[in-house]
């Protein structure tokens, strides 16, 4: 998966506010490709486990809270420079910071319910799409 694909999950925030559509949309009009997607809700033991690198920050259980209280779309999408052209659409993790037109100024309630993830490396990009998804799921 590494230089031409990145993971991301609608999070819960935005499932609840209806924009699942709006934000697909946003990234296939940017030129991504979806390669495998699913609707699914994190347990807490799973969240715990994704989030696992964050188990020692204060922001950890809360984290976890948020990221098992409702449905995910988790999704692996494909471009070249995947990885970084995916970190510059979904803009700041606090929206107040993001840039015009990304899809946390568009969508994100807040710092800590901001709509999407995006993975900060082409190695955790292949981290966490294997943590979502088995090989055969992957086109």
């Amino acid at each position: 998966m590494s230089g031409n694909r990145t993971f991301t999950m609608i999070k819960p925030d935005a499932v609840e506010s209806g924009n699942i559509g709006n934000i697909l949309q946003m990234i296939s009009d940017a030129g991504f490709s979806i390669k495998a997607m699913k609707y699914t809700k994190l347990s807490e033991e799973r969240a715990k486990a994704f989030y696992a690198v964050h188990a020692e920050r204060p922001f950890y259980g809360e984290l976890v809270e948020y990221m098992s209280s409702g449905p995910i779309v988790a999704a692996i999408l494909e471009k070249n420079n995947a990885v970084e052209d995916f970190r510059a659409l979904i803009g700041a993790t606090d929206p107040a910071e993001a840039a015009e037109g990304t899809i946390r100024k568009k969508y994100a309630e807040s710092k800590g319910r901001n709509a999407v993830h995006g993975s900060d490396s082409d190695e955790n990009a292949q981290i966490e799409g294997e943590f979502h998804f088995a090989e055969d799921e992957v086109i």
